[in-house]
């Protein structure tokens, strides 16, 4: 149920101001936490600390991506959706972030570990997954690329219902629990897709009927 009858509208500077507040607390995060690892700030694990904060992030944003079209629909609103793009190039900047730290400070880039990792810890492949279908998406955001691709574009932007449980395994996984911190983030994904595997499954439902019908209704004109 919508929580107001009048759609809520932001000024042209309400909304550019609130999306330099977002640019300046992401971007702004970020780079505090790599200062701080360079300047020992960050415990007596500063590698094991960048790799977990920037991992959780990434996730952070990604829930939050998915967040912002159910609250459009619940304001009601087209607010939300003018920042689902620079929410979801986040996820991939710290996503990217997580990736790097590890490969650069925690192997050294030593590529013959990088593979020997790979190998014996299978979660890696899972959060490799959901980085290149990130990239996919980030490199595809753009509206000329939008109007280009046209139908293609959103059934691949809809990997993104592909990208958080491929993110939350990977996460639960090399947490070795899906309990403790993992399970809140698992509750909160799927309360955040239910309605939407919900109207996929009445739309599925919808288009199995129709082609059923329409089946019928051509064996009913070659009877004829």
């Amino acid at each position: 149920m919508p929580l107001r009858k009048k759609p809520l509208r932001l000024a042209v500077w309400q909304r550019q101001s609130l999306k330099g507040i977002i640019h300046v607390l992401a971007l702004g995060y970020l780079v505090w936490l790599f200062f701080a690892g360079i300047t020992d700030q960050l415990g007596p694990d500063p590698v094991n600390t960048l790799i977990n904060e920037t991992g959780t992030w990434a996730i952070h944003f990604l829930l939050l991506t998915l967040t912002l079209s159910p609250l459009a629909k619940w304001l009601p609103s087209p607010e939300p959706m003018q920042f689902r793009r620079m929410i979801g190039v986040y996820t991939f900047v710290y996503a990217f972030a997580h990736l790097f730290t590890y490969v650069f400070f925690e192997l050294q880039l030593d590529m013959t570990l990088v593979a020997s990792e790979i190998v014996s810890r299978p979660y890696i492949i899972v959060g490799m997954l959901a980085l290149i279908l990130l990239v996919a998406l980030t490199a595809t955001s753009f509206k000329r690329i939008q109007r280009n691709m046209g139908r293609k574009w959103q059934k691949l932007h809809n990997s993104i219902y592909i990208i958080l449980p491929l993110a939350l395994l990977h996460f639960s996984w090399s947490q070795k629990t899906f309990w403790q911190e993992p399970v809140w983030y698992w509750m909160l994904g799927i309360l955040l897709m239910s309605p939407r595997i919900k109207r996929w499954y009445i739309n599925s439902q919808r288009a199995r009927q129709k082609s059923a019908s329409s089946k019928k209704a051509s064996a009913t004109n070659v009877k004829a």
